[in-house]
């Protein structure tokens, strides 16, 4: 069984970056721009985030080995946050885990008075968005995407809080 928990230990913010190049430069191939991308949210979101309305998670494995991740961030609009960063590992795939952090991702976003929640993502991140449509989420809009290493269509996704 695993278990979620605020990203606050030494090296959780690390992780999160580290995970997502290494395990995305597998799975599709991309590079390090993409790693690039997600360091910069990692860094906007340690360099300040409130944490009254902005928080990040980490899913461990029984022995304690991290397996997953997803932040909740403020946007520029009032009353809408950003789900972002959402990983789970290869080795804790087929657990659940990609629901259980976004379904805490949304508790998080209800309970800090959010009406709306957005997420970016690509077409090729098939799982995820089974897991974000799971949720009701729903496709706003798509665009061409120069990618990490090749060319993708850029997804938004919205969700509105009831």
């Amino acid at each position: 069984m695993t278990s979620l928990r605020r990203a606050d230990r030494p090296g959780d913010l690390g992780w999160i970056v580290m995970a997502h190049g290494e395990v995305y430069e597998r799975q599709f191939g991309w590079d390090t721009s993409f790693e690039s991308l997600v360091a910069q949210v990692v860094a906007d979101y340690a360099g300040g985030h409130d944490p009254d309305t902005e928080t990040a998670w980490i899913a461990e494995s029984p022995a304690g080995e991290r397996a997953g991740c997803v932040m909740l961030v403020a946007t520029d609009q009032p009353g809408v946050a950003q789900l972002r960063v959402l990983l789970v590992t290869e080795a804790a795939r087929g657990l659940g885990l990609g629901g259980k952090l976004v379904t805490e991702c949304l508790a998080f976003a209800r309970e800090a008075g959010y009406h709306r929640v957005d997420l970016w993502t690509v077409d090729e991140c098939a799982s995820a968005r089974r897991i974000y449509q799971a949720h009701g989420f729903t496709l706003r809009s798509e665009a061409p995407h120069p990618g990490f290493g090749y060319p993708v269509t850029g997804q938004t996704w919205s969700l509105t809080l009831r």
